[in-house]
């Protein structure tokens, strides 16, 4: 996601100063390409740029990126502004905000409802939180990488509404696979099942981005089924925090945590239609 948001931006005609990743030659390559400088540590990058764009996996890359002792973003931050992108907890950013201001740098949450695809064509839905006064500097960047924004509030608001926004497709994306897969045990013709689907309230968005790869068997990753287990159980702490009871949400992690044990959690998300094939456990 973030090698291709960094393409974008250097097509819209925004300067990529510095590119930083924990695979150096994955760095290398994209600066190469981009005509940047691939930065052998993190307080490289921060010295050489006003914006700082991060994407990473999950709340302990977020906390090491910004509080590892002796190499962070952090080292000389002092008006500096970092876009956080990744689907964390909200809690992280909390304390990546904390540790910001205490080094006189400006933080805010750009959470991506979209995939690989959309981050190369600058066509992101864009969940923003954070000061409003950072977002609104910010602004000109964010356009060039999306579609659609929607500001939803303080720091933290961002990773809370992503969190359901996935916790909500992770459910919609099990019951497909498991009405496909029970029509695939009964006999019927899937690419009927999905048209019909289609025409009545079985439809939804994910029956239009997977349906055909469920059915087909594609799984080339665009969202792994590793991450859907992630985000979702990062929906489900905040359920238990809250005392709601979220039963759909703890059955579809349990299913993508299923898929991980069976070696298939580098498939996408799409994946999960293989724990129903023929009605029966495929490993």
């Amino acid at each position: 996601m973030g090698g291709n948001m960094a393409t974008r931006l250097a097509e819209t005609g925004f300067q990529i100063t510095a590119i930083y990743d924990v695979r150096g030659d994955a760095a290398a390559s994209l600066a190469a390409e981009l005509g940047s400088h691939a930065a052998r540590t993190l307080a490289e990058v921060t010295a050489a740029a006003d914006f700082i764009l991060t994407v990473v996996s999950d709340d302990r890359a977020m906390r090491e990126i910004f509080t590892r002792s002796g190499d962070n973003l952090l080292i000389g931050a002092e008006g500096r502004t970092f876009i956080n992108s990744a689907t964390v907890s909200p809690r992280v950013h909390l304390v990546v905000e904390a540790a910001a201001h205490r080094a006189g740098a400006a933080v805010m949450e750009a959470c991506m409802a979209s995939s690989i695809t959309q981050a190369r064509e600058g066509t992101l839905y864009l969940i923003l939180a954070g000061d409003p006064a950072v977002v609104e500097r910010a602004t000109p960047l964010l356009a060039a990488l999306s579609i659609a924004r929607r500001y939803v509030g303080a720091t933290g608001r961002a990773a809370q509404v992503k969190a359901l926004v996935n916790m909500v497709m992770n459910i919609n994306t099990a019951g497909l696979a498991e009405g496909l897969g029970l029509g695939e045990a009964l006999g019927l013709d899937l690419t009927v099942l999905r048209e019909i689907f289609a025409q009545t309230g079985a439809n939804s968005r994910v029956l239009e981005t997977d349906g055909a790869d469920m059915q087909n068997r594609e799984h080339d990753c665009y969202f792994s089924a590793a991450h859907a287990a992630k985000d979702s159980g990062i929906a489900v702490s905040l359920a238990k925090e809250e005392g709601v009871k979220a039963p759909l949400a703890g059955t579809a992690l349990a299913q993508y945590q299923r898929m991980i044990e069976a070696g298939l959690g580098e498939l996408d998300k799409s994946g999960i239609a293989e724990l129903t094939f023929k009605g029966r456990d495929r490993k």
